[in-house]
């Protein structure tokens, strides 16, 4: 390929090019007025109008042709795939062009203008049809990344049901409340909630189980999987955490073998409402695909500020 020569392009691109140069080189004679008229409204940067318009050809010490000038912008543009913007800039220039004073020829540029809003017409459809066809493909990608996403969803979930079950059956209920809360970090994560796991904080004095974000608020959580059932006083421990942190922060109680039946009245009675109740078979169903972990978390804050329900069973939510 010549120095010269455009880039190889086929249909309308290609008409396009052609076009772009036919206007640089007819539309206006002054090379001056050229780059104020087309080339810098077009989008050309300024370092190329001067190099390759205003400059000599180093090669020759000759002026430059505005045609040549032109191949040699667009070429350069070519590189960094600028060209493309630029000349449909000048396309829709050309067919909006009514200076035909300013031209060597008015015929000429007549007849460029004239191209240009052919020209014009096959690119919008030409365009259109890119847009539709990168639409499908994005829509293809998305649809395979939601499958994927399923997939992933179903495999990790079944084997975190398994590992819950088998716990389930362990006498060890030490071992159990550790592998409780690595479940639930792990069951978080799949689920695409941001958490936080266990630490310390006020000096070391006090033990945060997990936290998590939901919707701009922050969760503090406690996890007990213990053969007697939690009492109030258990709680009462999570209430306060929740009391020492900022405003927007809530406590989520996770408690496997669920809680005593004071429990729930007694939270109803507390005005700060700021405590919700998780039980095994809540986790379970979220492991076995019955509830989404975030619709089941959504419809217990709701509970929770709308009914001053502390605890909504994912029962009386899956019916």
């Amino acid at each position: 390929m010549s120095l010269h020569s455009p880039p190889e392009s086929t249909g309308a691109d290609a008409d396009a090019r052609r076009l772009a140069l036919e206007a640089i080189a007819t539309l206006v004679y002054i090379k001056k007025t050229a780059a104020d008229q087309v080339l810098r409204r077009a989008g050309v940067p300024e370092d190329l109008i001067r190099r390759f318009l205003t400059e000599r050809d180093p090669a020759t010490g000759e002026k430059r042709s505005k045609r040549d000038a032109g191949a040699l912008m667009l070429e350069e543009l070519a590189a960094t795939g600028a060209d493309h913007a630029v000349i449909r800039n000048i396309v829709g220039i050309a067919a909006d062009w009514s200076a035909f004073h300013l031209a060597q020829n008015e015929y000429q540029a007549r007849a460029v203008v004239q191209k240009a809003r052919e020209v014009r017409g096959v690119l919008a459809e030409a365009d259109a049809r890119e847009r539709a066809e990168a639409d499908a493909r994005s829509e293809a990608a998305a649809r395979q990344h939601r499958r994927e996403q399923r997939e992933t969803l179903a495999r990790q979930s079944a084997l975190l049901l398994a590992q819950f079950d088998q716990a389930a059956s362990s006498p060890d209920h030490q071992q159990r409340g550790y592998l409780l809360e690595d479940l639930l970090n792990r069951t978080f994560d799949l689920h695409g909630i941001p958490v936080l796991r266990a630490f310390r904080r006020n000096g070391g004095a006090e033990q945060i189980d997990a936290a998590f974000e939901l919707d701009g608020w922050h969760y503090l959580v406690e996890c007990r999987w213990r053969a007697r059932l939690a009492d109030i006083r258990q709680l009462d421990g999570l209430a306060g955490q929740v009391a020492r942190s900022g405003r927007q922060t809530m406590g989520l109680f996770l408690s496997i073998e669920g809680w005593s039946e004071n429990v729930v009245p007694l939270l109803k009675q507390n005005p700060a409402k700021a405590i919700l109740l998780m039980e095994g078979f809540d986790l379970r169903s979220v492991l076995d695909q019955r509830v989404d972990l975030r619709e089941l978390l959504k419809a217990k804050i709701s509970a929770l500020n709308l009914e001053a329900e502390p605890y909504l069973s994912v029962a009386k939510l899956l019916t």
